[in-house]
C-alpha cells in the first residue's frame, strides 16, 4: 500500500500541470453582435480620422459662362420712348455700377440691350437687370421698378381684362373704370392693402410685388372685374391681409 501511494501523487500532480496549461492557452469567445459593435466603432472612428472637404473659392461670372457674353434685349414700345430718354440716367446707373453690366439703346431696333462682361460678378445679374428695365418699360416707376433689383422675392405679372371674362364695348370700359375707381382711388386703396403695385394699360393689369401680395390683388382685380362692387372687394381684401399679417 505504501509503494502504491507515490504513483498516485504523480498522477494528480501531472493532471493539476494539463490544467493548468489548458487554463493558459483558453480564449476569450466573441460573438457576433460584439463583433458588428467593433466594426461599427472602428468605422466611425475611420470617418472621424478622413480629411475635411477641400475649399474652393467662388469662380467668377465670366469663367461660368465659359467666356462667351450673354445678351439681353428689350423691347420699347413708341409711347414709352419719351420717359425711357428722361429717366435714362436713374435706369443706366444700377445697372452699370451695381451690377456690374453693359447696356445700350439701339436706335435701329429701338431695344434695350443688356450685356454682361469680365467684371460681372454674378450671372443672375443679367435676369434683375432685364426685368428691371421690363418693368419700366410696362409703365412702372424707376424707383418701384428698382425693387426687382434690391430684393430677391419680388415678380412681375401681367394679365388681359378678357381672360378674366369676355368683355367687349361699354362693359368693357365700365370693368376697367371698376378697377381704378374715381381718381384712381380703388387701384390705390389696393396697391397699399396688398402692397403691390399695378398698372393698367388698355385691357391689360401688370402687377409687381411678392407672390402671396401678388395674389392678393389679382384676386381683389379678378371680383372688380366680375362685377362685385368695391366695397365688398375692400372688406374680402382687408380680411386677407389682417389673416397673412398674422402668419407672420
Amino acid at each position: 500500500m505504501d509503494i502504491e501511494k507515490p504513483a498516485e501523487t504523480e498522477h494528480n500532480a501531472a493532471a493539476d500541470m494539463e490544467l493548468q496549461s489548458s487554463d493558459s492557452e483558453f480564449k476569450k469567445v466573441i460573438s457576433r453582435k460584439n463583433k458588428r459593435k467593433r466594426k461599427a466603432e472602428d468605422g466611425e472612428m475611420e470617418t472621424d480620422e478622413r480629411p475635411k472637404r477641400p475649399h474652393f473659392p467662388p469662380i467668377s461670372g465670366d469663367k461660368l459662362q465659359g467666356g462667351l457674353d450673354e445678351i439681353r434685349k428689350i423691347a420699347v414700345p413708341s409711347h414709352r420712348y419719351t420717359p425711357l430718354k428722361e429717366n435714362w440716367l436713374k435706369i443706366f446707373t444700377p445697372i452699370v455700377e451695381h451690377l456690374q453690366l453693359q447696356v445700350r439703346f439701339n436706335l435701329k431696333t429701338r431695344n434695350v440691350e443688356i450685356k454682361t462682361c469680365k467684371e460681372t460678378k454674378d450671372i443672375s445679374s443679367l435676369t434683375k437687370a432685364a426685368d428691371f428695365v421690363k418693368a419700366f418699360v410696362l409703365g412702372f416707376q424707376v424707383e418701384d421698378a428698382l425693387a426687382l433689383i434690391r430684393l430677391d422675392e419680388l415678380f412681375l405679372e401681367t394679365f388681359d381684362i378678357t381672360d378674366v371674362k369676355p368683355l367687349k364695348g361699354d362693359h368693357l370700359s365700365r370693368a376697367i373704370g371698376r378697377i381704378a375707381g374715381k381718381g384712381g382711388k380703388t387701384r390705390f386703396t389696393i396697391e397699399n392693402v396688398t402692397r403691390t403695385r399695378i398698372v393698367l394699360a388698355d385691357t391689360k393689369v401688370h402687377i409687381l410685388g411678392s407672390f402671396q401680395n401678388i395674389k392678393m390683388a389679382r384676386t381683389a382685380i379678378c371680383n372688380l372685374i366680375l362685377g362685385s362692387p368695391p366695397s365688398k372687394v375692400y372688406g374680402n381684401i382687408r380680411a386677407v391681409a389682417s389673416r397673412a399679417a398674422e402668419r407672420f
